[in-house]
């Protein structure tokens, strides 16, 4: 008989693409991450553009940086993200 483990596998957190929009507040920044889905109707793509607060600790990130986030526990009112890597520095 397999033994069964005692706590239930854990969920992922979810792991998001965007660039930086805003830096305006001290270890927050705005992050906008596309997504292109399929309109139900009309079968066209269409781009829903979604605005993340990020947790940036050591402000290392700029405005038009992309960026790698991951979800993590309430920071703050609004930030439920966190920094992981920035992909590619702005130029």
């Amino acid at each position: 008989m397999a033994e069964q483990s005692a706590a239930p596998e854990r969920q992922l957190r979810k792991v998001r693409e965007g660039t930086v929009v805003s830096r305006k507040t001290d270890k927050t920044a705005v992050v906008a991450v596309v997504d292109r889905v399929r309109h139900q109707r009309y079968a066209k793509t269409v781009q829903r553009t979604k605005r993340l607060y990020v947790h940036d600790e050591e402000n290392a990130s700029s405005v038009g940086d992309r960026v790698r986030v991951s979800e993590t526990r309430p920071l703050s009112k609004l930030k439920r993200w966190r920094l992981v890597e920035i992909l590619e520095r702005a130029r």
